[in-house]
């Protein structure tokens, strides 16, 4: 038995509180969805607008440091070249970006505002365009600022000034050496409770749609016993993907997810209505862009709130759970680029090519909706997991398609559960790059646990797992702020040639800054700094 290598307080608390979780919702389910439901609805009710401005803020200072001076500062010496290549870095992007909520939304979130617009009036043209406004801006710019926000700070602090790539490093500038103590742990282990509730989030949609997938094949039936079922086993391959190692196990899979979609998107455009869908797909832009101010600032406040708190809450919450997980990826992948090339390439990349994937979905399914007046939209009211199918059962190759389909979601659920296993065993390993391999089996088991639990809490398990990607989000959302404010003063810093100690809000500039030498000096003195 390999001898298991943790910080003991993230460990231990992160563990601690997800048991203690699984244990309430499996003897108290009835009472965990009403307490999911009233969570949910207060938090949309008194912190929506808080969401909305933070992810707006976190937008607009993620392009301003793209724009300003400190776009020439480079992550790692300031002469160095970057670790990958142009198109092998987007490539890894791109992936980053596919996921689960990807293929399950494609189709039921356009053909959801299709049918309840917040603005116009339902199956309208007006409809259509809106609806495709609104699911540009679900899964924008502003997914991936969320993104670019956490992946730079991580990156900056690691490769600038060889602090390790951990949520509290990001925290340096404010806090000083008292990252490695239990400031540092207090912030992993939000960052822990973000990761763990947005993939198991994430997790949960991808059983619903492979359960859903399924049914439409008349091979299992829709119910919670088979999804639980669905879970165990996805949960097992998991594993054994992670046994197998990175190489072998989760880039193996992601390249073959990679290649399903692609040609599964290309045969819907193909099959579908190909100059329509590029028509409109330009046209889409044009308004997602020109609208995008209003858009992202709107907080339905002459209304009941009740439509952004289902959609444009729901998203924000979800991408600040992930952005530990996947602003872990994005920075292990960018050692080298310049600040400049991080902000725009992690920002308009993966949105570009996700919406593509979306306006060649929605599109269609508009197609197909009309064409069998309404019959897909309402398949959809009913059961958004089952809009895929729907789609693609209107489709030539329908079996042939929705086989793939059912193997690219099962695939994410692999990758995704084997990734996020990863991230969370180094931030309760302290930093421990190649921990023990039973360590990352552990997470995964967990995972796959707690979509089991929050299927079992709400009505279909979708208001449950909504909740659990606004709430967990919350107190990270708070770090964020925070890792904000310091990444600024440190670029500040760099930027002027100083030593972070000095502007330390943890190391007043009255106190001594130590020598060369000295013992307790900071790491920081050994970093890379320099002007840009």
């Amino acid at each position: 038995m390999p001898r298991l290598e943790t910080n003991p307080v993230v460990f231990g608390v992160s563990v601690l509180v997800i048991v203690v979780f699984l244990i309430t919702g499996v003897a108290a389910t009835d009472a965990v969805a009403r307490a999911v439901e009233t969570l949910q609805a207060g938090i949309a009710e008194y912190l929506g607008w808080y969401y909305v401005l933070a992810v707006a803020g976190f937008l607009l200072f993620i392009v301003w440091l793209g724009a300003s001076r400190f776009g020439r500062i480079r992550l790692g010496e300031q002469h160095g070249q970057p670790e990958y290549r142009y198109l092998t870095w987007f490539a890894m992007l791109f992936t980053a970006g596919m996921g689960i909520g990807l293929v399950f939304w494609a189709v039921a979130e356009p053909l959801s505002h299709l049918a309840n617009p917040p603005m116009a009036e339902a199956g309208t043209v007006e409809a259509r365009v809106e609806a495709m406004r609104f699911t540009f801006f679900h899964w924008g710019v502003h997914a991936w600022g969320v993104y670019v926000l956490v992946g730079l700070s991580l990156a900056y602090f690691s490769y600038r000034h060889g602090l390790p790539l951990s949520t509290r490093s990001a925290l340096y500038p404010l806090l000083g050496d008292r990252i490695y103590g239990r400031w540092g742990d207090a912030v992993d282990t939000f960052a822990v409770f973000g990761t763990m509730f947005g993939v198991a989030t994430s997790l949960g949609l991808g059983v619903l749609q492979v359960n859903a997938g399924l049914a439409d094949l008349g091979l299992l039936e829709q119910s919670t016993t088979v999804q639980l079922s669905i879970v165990a086993v996805i949960t097992l391959a998991a594993i054994a993907s992670l046994m197998a190692g990175l190489d072998k196990g989760i880039l193996r899979l992601s390249v073959a997810n990679l290649v399903i979609a692609m040609l599964l998107m290309v045969f819907v455009l193909l099959a579908g209505p190909t100059l329509g869908v590029l028509s409109a797909f330009v046209q889409q832009i044009g308004v997602y862009v020109q609208t995008l101010p209003e858009t992202t600032l709107w907080t339905d406040a002459a209304g009941d709130g009740s439509w952004q708190a289902a959609w444009t809450i729901f998203y924000w919450g979800w991408w600040i759970a992930w952005s530990p997980f996947v602003g872990l990826f994005i920075a292990r992948v960018s050692r080298g680029r310049t600040i400049r090339e991080f902000v725009f390439g992690v920002l308009l990349v993966p949105a570009g090519l996700t919406f593509v994937w979306m306006a060649v979905f929605g599109n269609t399914a508009f197609s197909v909706d009309a064409a069998t007046d309404g019959a897909l939209s309402a398949q959809v009211a009913e059961d958004p997991a089952i809009a895929l199918f729907g789609l693609l059962g209107q489709l030539p190759l329908s079996e042939i398609t929705t086989v793939l389909a059912i193997l690219l979601v099962s695939i994410y659920f692999v990758t995704s559960s084997d990734s996020a296993s990863l991230v969370i065993d180094l931030l309760t390993s302290g930093g421990n790059t190649d921990p023990p391999k039973i360590q990352r089996a552990f997470w995964a088991v967990l995972e796959g646990a707690i979509a089991a639990v929050l299927l079992l809490t709400g009505a279909g398990g979708l208001q449950a797992l909504q909740t659990a990607a606004i709430t967990t989000a919350l107190p990270f959302s708070v770090i964020m702020l925070v890792m904000a404010y310091g990444l600024a003063r440190a670029l500040y810093a760099d930027d002027r040639l100083l030593p972070l100690d000095r502007i330390c809000l943890a190391n007043p500039a009255h106190e001594r800054v130590p020598d060369a030498g000295d013992p307790g000096r900071s790491p920081f003195d050994d970093g890379v700094t320099g002007s840009p």
